[in-house]
């Protein structure tokens, strides 16, 4: 396996800068491996495809607006940080210009309502601060910016703040979104509900970690950053409840596979627990927690189409992937869907 088998072309403007007009009127692309036919629909024709019995997970993460752009008095131009998590007085973060920001350096943001000290190096282009005031949290709404992709090549406005969160995104941490559940509306997840399928929450902070490029030939020898997750006891119980009734689980996103395949180690099926989770799924594999997987379209050569891969077979979703080349999806983020079934 040669991370060169999981590269596909990408015509550069169907990678979307903006999101649809309308949350569920994303194209949703299904592709069954039983038979590897492909459907070609629209998002809001979801409710059909899944069954009574079913019940879909959601990843309810919260992204902060995590990048703050400052002045140092010792640099020229603009210093960004953003934030990924806090370890006790003092923040993980992502520091540009990197080479530059050393032990001692500070940072103002805004008119000086925050300001960071850096503490130390903690990796490659990462770096340990501290801010004063720290209260971190309740100024980040005002002075921060939603994080948005690398790949989306313009600065963060007021609708990113809406439509960069899910509607079911309640616990704050993350600083990417689970883009697959991006798509759902209220009216849509209660046309979901009024069918009998049912929805469980789940929790993984993505970190920046998922938009890591796979930098080695062989991709089993790349290493994911560990994430937080958690998972309660009434989710778990659904789960189990719902598959022992002849139900599949249907996880919406990368994340939430990661999330259900790392509990389902110990025991073979889901189960409550939280913690650190670095799961890193490629083929080939064997899921013990996931039935069906609704996603984004992925970056080329990247962890989250290896995840896909594995759970799609790669020479099934490679040809998926070409037809939604072919007939103009939109990718990533911001981009179409994809249920496999």
């Amino acid at each position: 396996m040669r991370i060169a088998d999981f590269h596909f072309e990408l015509p550069p403007d169907l990678i979307a800068q903006h999101p649809a007009p309308r949350r569920d009127g994303s194209r949703l692309l299904v592709l069954n491996r039983a038979d590897a036919s492909i459907q070609h629909l629209s998002f809001c024709d979801l409710p059909p495809l899944l069954d009574p019995r079913d019940v879909l997970v959601l990843n309810q993460t919260r992204v902060i607006p995590a990048r703050l752009q400052g002045r140092s008095p010792g640099l020229s131009g603009v210093v960004e940080l953003l934030v990924i998590r806090q370890e006790g007085e003092r923040w993980l973060a992502l520091g540009k210009p990197a080479k530059r920001l050393g032990r001692g350096c500070r940072v103002e943001f805004g008119e000086g309502q925050l300001r960071a000290e850096v503490l130390d190096a903690a990796g490659p282009g990462r770096v340990w601060v501290r801010f004063e005031p720290p209260q971190v949290w309740q100024l980040l709404p005002a002075l921060g910016q939603i994080p948005l992709p690398p790949y989306i090549r313009r600065q963060p406005g007021e609708e990113d703040r809406e439509r960069y969160q899910t509607v079911f995104a309640r616990v704050e941490g993350a600083v990417a979104a689970p883009t697959a559940g991006l798509h759902f509306t209220p009216q849509l997840l209660e046309r979901i509900t009024a069918q009998g399928t049912a929805l469980a929450p789940v929790l993984l902070h993505v970190g920046p970690g998922t938009f890591a490029p796979v930098r080695v030939e062989d991709p089993a020898l790349h290493k994911l950053e560990a994430e937080y997750y958690q998972i309660g006891e009434e989710s778990a119980a659904l789960l189990r409840q719902r598959r022992q009734a002849g139900g599949r689980i249907v996880a919406v996103g990368t994340t939430v596979v990661r999330t259900l395949e790392t509990v389902c180690e110990a025991t073979g099926e889901p189960a409550a627990g939280e913690g650190w989770t670095a799961k890193y799924i490629y083929p080939p594999y064997t899921f013990r927690g996931v039935d069906a997987l609704l996603t984004n379209f992925h970056l080329p050569g990247s962890t989250l189409l290896l995840l896909v891969a594995a759970f799609a077979g790669r020479e099934l979703m490679l040809a998926a992937y070409r037809q939604a080349v072919a007939a103009g999806y939109r990718f990533y983020s911001y981009g179409d869907a994809m249920l496999i079934r």
